[in-house]
């Protein structure tokens, strides 16, 4: 598996090797001992699972210490422009955001680590998106952002959105100021 960087240090994308012949294909989508070996440490305690329709937009998702998630993403079939943005104060990338494509077919996946808000849209009919967590869901913690934050100026490549009650309730990415710190440059 490749481990590549982004333009924002602690993000990255995985690139699993895959092989196939006359029956299919295969991959590993997850070794901890293959990781480990690359300086990946991360442990996963829970796996989630969206199926979304084409233009549906999930996002901008978090949770607040000290039960902040890291997600390791990736699209079973179908889609997304997956995006994460910097919402650690004092971070040279705060209010930043990286979009990834991910797909079935690029096989790719894209790490973020706590302190990055998380969202992604679809590009495809019954699009399965699967991730995993580094903590527990906890409905108490969880934050949103607007998705069309005009300061975050996301580009989600979709023409006409939808998006969730709860979404569009979401509040201004300035109202969230504060809840993560930079510790300095990642990965």
């Amino acid at each position: 598996m490749k481990l590549l960087p982004c333009e924002i240090p602690g993000l990255l994308i995985l690139e699993p090797q895959v092989f196939t012949d006359e029956r299919g294909s295969f991959m590993e989508t997850y070794s901890m001992e293959r990781l480990a070996a690359d300086g990946f440490h991360e442990v996963f305690v829970q796996d989630n699972e969206s199926v979304s329709g084409k233009g549906v937009i999930r996002a901008l998702h978090f949770q607040n210490p000290p039960f902040a998630q890291g997600k390791l993403v990736r699209v079973v079939k179908g889609a997304v422009w997956d995006v994460a943005v910097d919402i650690r104060r004092g971070s040279p990338w705060y209010g930043k955001h990286v979009k990834v494509l991910l797909s079935a077919a690029n096989n790719r996946m894209f790490w973020l680590p706590p302190g990055f808000a998380h969202g992604f849209a679809a590009l495809e009919e019954d699009t399965i998106f699967s991730y995993k967590c580094t903590n527990p869901y906890r409905k108490e913690a969880e934050h949103s952002i607007r998705f069309d934050d005009p300061d975050l100026g996301i580009d989600w490549g979709v023409d006409s959105p939808v998006v969730s009650a709860r979404d569009l309730r979401a509040s201004a990415f300035s109202n969230h100021a504060g809840l993560f710190s930079w510790e300095g440059e990642l990965r």
